[in-house]
């Protein structure tokens, strides 16, 4: 084997004068060196390939803990899309049909005049359409005793069907008390008035 020395004296601009030790590790080093060349030039392709493949593994492995992240949840969005569909039930359980309403008006009137209140007012407004349903006012004075002001204002609060008291003013008359206020209640659309209201909004937008 050469020593250091030895080939810090070759001369390199005679190359077939050198000991074959030194030959032979020269010949190793261009070996490697145009082996090492080579498979940058020729695997350089490889290696962008294999980049891009390793790249849309991670892609893969996202997408795939998001879509097991989004299948854990599926009963759970289930469930809560089960238990909205029964409390919207519920809901429109309270809001009367068309035919319904008549009853209910005499259920409000008759909650008055089982407080003892003497109705001055009682005018059902028109009608206006709030998407699938139909909103009712119904203008109201009423007069009698604070107490009994209040427990009708409770017995319309539970009401099978919905019913707000809105814009509510009360007023001292003599020796009892007069409350002026707008009943509102509300009732879904039968499927004829659904289908007109339909309509309706194709030709509205149609118009445009």
């Amino acid at each position: 084997m050469m020593n250091l020395d030895e080939l810090k004296n070759l001369n390199p601009k005679t190359p077939g004068a050198w000991p074959w030790s030194a030959k032979l590790l020269a010949f190793a080093v261009i070996f490697i060196a145009v082996v090492a060349t080579g498979a940058v030039l020729d695997w350089q392709d490889q290696w962008d390939s294999l980049k891009v493949a390793r790249q849309k593994e991670a892609t893969l492995k996202d997408t795939f803990l998001s879509k097991k992240r989004q299948a854990v949840n599926l009963d759970l969005i289930k469930k809560q899309l089960l238990e909205t569909q029964e409390s919207f039930g519920a809901l429109l359980k309270q809001l009367p049909n068309k035919s319904e309403m008549d009853a209910l008006l005499t259920d409000i009137n008759q909650a008055g005049l089982g407080r003892g209140l003497q109705f001055d007012l009682f005018r059902p407004g028109p009608e206006s359409i709030k998407g699938s349903f139909a909103e009712q006012p119904i203008t109201i004075k009423v007069t009698g005793s604070y107490d009994d002001l209040g427990k009708f204002a409770s017995d319309i609060s539970m009401l099978p069907r919905i019913v707000t008291l809105n814009d509510i003013s009360i007023s001292p008359a003599g020796g009892a008390l007069t409350m002026e206020a707008v009943a509102k209640t509300f009732r879904y659309l039968d499927e004829e008035e659904l289908s007109a209201q339909k309509k309706s909004g194709k030709s509205a937008g149609a118009s445009k």
